[in-house]
């Protein structure tokens, strides 16, 4: 049984083993494939693993011998999932593996946000507490996040988990779902009253036709001013000129994304020369352990698969 990693590199640029894919067949890691690369590089392969590459119902159909498609990340929006269900191909992906890493990111960013370590830390090595007359000093104002309202839009496993450390901070924490969530210990509120109420709002929710763009110039005029934005959900949730104008006016006082509109970021991102925003490259979900999780369940899904009992799909 022949095995093809399209795009490994990502998911292991050398700090993991392949050896337990290995195991279940003849296999074959590419780190990177070109649009060109594609269908030779699956050639005859049954079993064909993808991030970001994308698998188009042409790609299937010339591709014959595939059997099984499993995707080294949740989303799997770069398969045409209908094509290859009636093809009979199951299409899985990688639930779960992600949540403990991306609700600590949250924090990550919203810490430096409040405290700008990375800034104070290059300050004191640049000698400035060396020169300075006074024992301490600070180069932007420190935020306590105690008693303060953060409001999760999207509340599904990440959302709960970043919630927990919210209420560790000692912060109240409400959320908005499209579901109505039986949830006892936090309030469940209507979109418009989460904008309004929350100091910090934080994006948790899966991308759709109806929500792309749901951050725009209507949704910040309703938040807070001087409300805080963090996005490591889906970069086009957010109008992302409309954020731009709303962090140069004051309106929102500072953002930090992890993912935006289009990957790798374009060099005339409007957010990238807005002030106070912080821009990461999709590295919430890269810990390693998460990737050691996301592997372990690449190989369960084959495993799965082949015993005939297919799981984590996502055509079915």
């Amino acid at each position: 049984m022949k095995i093809v990693v399209l795009d490994g590199h990502t998911e292991n640029p050398g700090d993991l083993s392949w050896d337990s894919l290995a195991a279940l067949g003849e296999l074959t890691v590419y780190d990177r494939t070109a649009p060109d690369q594609i269908i030779p590089r699956i050639g005859d392969a049954e079993i064909v693993y993808t991030n970001k590459t994308p698998l188009t119902a042409e790609t299937l159909e010339v591709c014959p011998s595939i059997k099984f498609i499993c995707v080294l990340a949740t989303g799997y929006n770069t398969i045409d999932i209908n094509a290859a269900k009636s093809r009979g191909i199951p299409v899985c992906n990688i639930p779960t593996y992600g949540t403990a890493s991306v609700a600590q990111f949250v924090y990550a960013l919203l810490l430096e946000i409040c405290h700008h370590v990375g800034d104070h830390a290059q300050s004191v090595k640049d000698g400035e507490w060396t020169r300075s007359i006074d024992f301490c000093y600070w180069k932007s104002p420190l935020i306590e996040l105690s008693g303060k309202t953060i409001g999760f839009i999207g509340f599904g496993r990440i959302g709960s988990a970043a919630a927990a450390i919210a209420e560790a901070f000692g912060m109240n924490v409400m959320f908005s779902d499209s579901k109505k969530l039986d949830n006892a210990s936090y309030s469940q509120v209507e979109l418009d009253e989460l904008l309004a109420k929350s100091d910090v709002i934080s994006l948790h929710c899966p991308l759709f036709k109806e929500n792309t763009g749901m951050i725009n110039k209507d949704a910040i005029a309703k938040m807070k001013d001087g409300v805080i934005l963090i996005n490591t959900s889906r970069g086009p949730l957010i109008n992302e000129q409309d954020l731009a104008d709303a962090l140069n006016s004051g309106k929102v006082y500072a953002a930090a994304m992890d993912v935006v509109s289009t990957e790798p970021i374009h060099s005339d991102n409007p957010l990238l020369t807005a002030k106070n925003c912080l821009i990461t490259p999709h590295i919430a979900w890269a810990a390693k352990e998460a990737r050691e999780r996301l592997m372990n369940i690449a190989v369960e899904n084959l495993r799965a698969f082949l015993y005939g009992k297919p799981v984590n799909v996502v055509n079915g």
